[in-house]
């Protein structure tokens, strides 16, 4: 069987309860066959985002494009969208076979034809052998692999996911997020899910789509918003990351990139910042730097290194294939490292390390609005203001 995925986009949808606003005029759009996640806390209108994209809510503003169609004010039913539960939601009184297949009755498929799709997508999903079944008689992720395929049966344009990965343990779910990406990636089908889980959305997700209180903070590749985040909220909410108060005393652009000397806390000297030339640039004094713990180093035998500071070990958990280190710096600056065994190892006992991070590897954060964080910081690589 095969599925074509259709394009959708969400064109400044808000969201009122009441007095309460849910969603802020959210935009975003997914490309044909696109894996698309929403990620964000509890509360940031991911969940209600998604209802209204299913038809299940009525947007208080704004259009819902599918293929350029506007389906705002259609039901859910017209809007033959799949969609895949939490809880799955099969039938207990049903077989995977006739859970499968109940899509396909509801819409007068011919049996013949019926029978074939329900074939093929069960050897799609890998549920050989099991077409008799109930659903209390599978396993938590062949239930959920059944409540896929119901939602795809019928190769809808869309496909929707809500937290599909939550009610599974976590060697299950590993498995499972390459498995749904395997189907999504073979049918070709366009997906939207929402999740809280950032491993998830990393591993599954072509874009993700970072929301908090109703407000969409950055919407971009899984690279871009680890290596790249626009703002300070998306830089702590992905991942574990460093946040340093810096000065800007100098800026300027050399053959390939844009370079800034900051000054920190963590050393006497300032420390050197190369940006992208396709990077925004704000001449604005006050900064912060996001470095991931992964790319500070040890100095070792690299004495002089420009972006180098002493930092005295504070705690260190052993995680297998590396140790998370605590250090305090100069200013009492308190960082997260990742450091190899073996490196650890070597300097067992030694209080004061110094270690370096590249000039490439931070990430420049430029907030138009002190004290406000959940603002979308764009990127213009002609606007110098």
């Amino acid at each position: 069987m095969s599925a074509i995925g259709q394009s959708i986009k969400i064109d400044s949808v808000s969201k009122f309860y009441g007095n309460f606003q849910a969603l802020d005029h959210v935009s975003l759009e997914a490309g044909s066959g696109e894996f698309l996640t929403i990620l964000g806390s509890s509360g940031s209108g991911k969940t209600t985002l998604l209802k209204i994209i299913a038809g299940f809510e009525a947007a208080s503003d704004g259009q819902i494009l599918i293929n350029g169609e506007n389906v705002a004010h259609k039901k859910a039913y017209e809007r033959n969208i799949g969609m895949l539960f939490q809880n799955y939601a099969l039938f207990p009184h049903m077989t995977v076979a006739e859970n499968i297949a109940y899509p396909l009755k509801l819409r007068r498929v011919p049996k013949d034809e019926i029978k074939e799709r329900v074939n093929d997508i069960i050897k799609l999903i890998k549920l050989d052998g099991m077409e008799k079944r109930f659903p209390k008689q599978l396993s938590g992720g062949q239930q959920q692999r059944c409540a896929l395929a119901r939602a795809i049966v019928y190769n809808p344009p869309l496909l929707l996911l809500d937290e599909p990965l939550g009610a599974l343990d976590k060697n299950l779910r590993h498995e499972m997020q390459f498995e749904i990406k395997r189907i999504q990636k073979e049918l070709g089908i366009t997906t939207i899910s929402v999740t809280h889980d950032q491993e998830e959305a990393l591993t599954m997700s072509d874009k993700i789509c970072i929301m908090s209180h109703g407000v969409i903070q950055q919407c971009s590749s899984p690279e871009d918003i680890y290596k790249e985040p626009h703002n300070q909220f998306v830089a702590e909410f992905i991942g574990s990351t460093n946040l340093v108060k810096g000065k800007v005393v100098s800026k300027s652009k050399e053959s390939d990139c844009w370079v800034s000397m900051v000054q920190t806390g963590l050393s006497d000297t300032p420390i050197r910042v190369e940006e992208p030339l396709g990077k925004r640039q704000y001449n604005m004094e006050d900064v912060l730097l996001a470095i991931r713990p992964e790319l500070i180093h040890l100095m070792k035998d690299r004495p002089g290194h420009l972006n180098s500071f002493m930092g005295e070990i504070l705690n260190s958990v052993y995680m297998g294939d590396y140790y998370r280190v605590l250090v305090r710096t100069a200013d009492g600056n308190e960082l997260n490292v990742k450091i190899s065994p073996e490196a650890f190892d070597h300097y067992a006992g030694q209080k004061k390390l110094e270690f370096f991070f590249n000039a490439n590897c931070v990430t420049t954060i430029y907030e138009r609005e002190k004290g406000v964080m959940l603002k979308l910081v764009e990127h213009d690589p002609n606007d110098l203001t």
